[in-house]
């Protein structure tokens, strides 16, 4: 499997809280994890569990009350707010549970944005664009708008954005939270071959049955890690 250094994540002794008028709500306490690059791992927990604040902070979209957190190497805990937007746009894809695809741009034009914005690509953006479509199996679909698509088909068009700037880092929120177990099962199929091509993807989801997808499965409860296990991932 290859591997990219780049996308080796760690924390250590976490913590985010947020101030409600005079009380103070714990998101995460003290949290220390790493992640190998090329790994796939699950983000486990109950609603109010610490998931989505986790994934904030590992993608620099929130920033830790405490402690430190380096993704290849880069103490991104201690960047400013534009060196952030700088490194995310590159580092990092997500793939959100709604997918957030804009509705007036056709789905190639919405695969392009990412590269539109970060300046990347410059001279290939469409055919990029189509030829990551074309991989996730709608290339057909690609000068539709989103509204025409079915909603598996929208989830993989996220996933192809996502992977526009060819990101070393992958993450995705409840991507199968709105899909039946069929095309649940087809896109995690797509998650876990693109950590198997060394991208390091971060999936939080609640759905235990889809844990055969991963080598690494991260319980949280309540703000604590209560579990991280590596573990077989099962053949696809």
């Amino acid at each position: 499997m290859k591997r990219d250094s780049q996308a080796a994540i760690a924390m250590q002794h976490v913590s985010r809280h947020y101030m409600c008028g005079a009380s103070r709500f714990d998101a995460l306490s003290d949290i220390s994890i790493e992640i190998e690059a090329g790994e796939c791992v699950a983000v486990l927990g109950k609603s109010g569990s610490g998931k989505t604040t986790l994934i904030n902070l590992l993608t620099g979209i929130d920033s830790p009350s405490s402690g430190t957190i380096q993704v290849g190497g880069l103490p991104i805990h201690s960047m400013s707010q534009k060196q952030l937007t700088a490194w995310r746009g590159r580092q990092v894809g997500i793939v959100f549970q709604f997918f957030h695809l804009l509705p007036t741009l056709t789905i190639v034009e919405n695969v392009m944005l990412p590269m539109d914005f970060c300046g990347t690509f410059k001279t290939s953006r469409r055919p990029r664009a189509l030829e990551l479509l074309r991989r996730l199996g709608i290339a057909e679909q690609a000068d539709k708008l989103p509204a025409d698509l079915s909603g598996g088909q929208q989830q993989r068009a996220a996933i192809a954005r996502a992977l526009a700037n060819d990101p070393p880092i992958l993450v995705a929120d409840e991507p199968t939270g709105n899909l039946d177990s069929a095309t649940a099962d087809h896109v995690m199929s797509l998650l876990a071959a693109l950590a198997g091509e060394g991208k390091t993807v971060i999936i939080v989801t609640h759905e235990r049955e889809l844990t055969g997808f991963f080598t690494r499965s991260i319980t949280l409860s309540d703000g604590h890690v209560v579990s991280n296990v590596p573990q077989q991932r099962a053949a696809q």
